[in-house]
Order: structure tokens, then sequence, then C-alpha cells
């Protein structure tokens, strides 16, 4: 069993205002954490891993599609493998939340 906090993973801003530590992983899925900044976005982007994540502070705009769908503190959500998507901090405090990503993506693109 492999046991992560936080403490133990250095923190790595993935593009301005958005920050993420990868956590745990398995053989078929991984935890990451993540903080976005007020004003920040995550830009679209797509991958093969499903993507679920929960929220434990401020609210996310993710948009997907040209759809736009509001995720707040104690919300959680799935992306399927290959959807195109954007996540936006429009509010005035940070966003702070955990993901999985299965398969595992202990490595992201944003980290080589």
């Amino acid at each position: 069993m492999e046991t992560v906090s936080t403490a133990e993973r250095e923190t790595i801003e993935a593009t301005d205002g958005v920050s993420v530590a990868v956590l745990a992983s398995a053989e078929a899925m991984n935890v990451q954490a993540f903080t976005i900044e007020p004003g920040a976005t995550v830009p679209a982007h797509s991958h093969h891993h499903e993507q679920a994540g929960y929220l434990f502070a401020g609210h996310a705009t993710f948009v997907l599609d040209d759809e736009e769908h509001e995720v707040g503190p104690e919300g959680s959500y799935a992306i399927p493998a290959e959807e195109t998507h954007a996540v936006e901090n429009r509010g005035d405090m940070v966003v702070r939340g955990v993901e999985c990503f299965s398969p595992p993506r202990p490595r992201p693109d944003w980290m080589e």
C-alpha cells in the first residue's frame, strides 16, 4: 500500500495560477491534489485518461464543447477520456480539490 501526503510531494505550477501535486499511484489510477487561483484558467486540452474529481473549496467552471458546468464546494465531476475540456476560476476564492486519473497519469505533459 502506498500512502502519500501533499507535504511529501512537490507542488508544481502547471500553468499560471494552477498548481498540482501528484500523489498516490496504483496500477489502474492515480490521485492529484490541485489549486486554481482566482482568475486562473486551465487551457482547453484532452487526454486518454478518464478524470474524476472533488472540490473542497471554491467554484470552478468546466467548459466542454461550448457547454459550461459549474462545480462548487463538495461537488464532484467526471470527464470521459478524450473529451476536450478547460477549467476556469471565475470567483474570488482559491479552488482546492483532488482528482483521480485512469489509467494513471503519474507524469503529466506539463511536468516535462
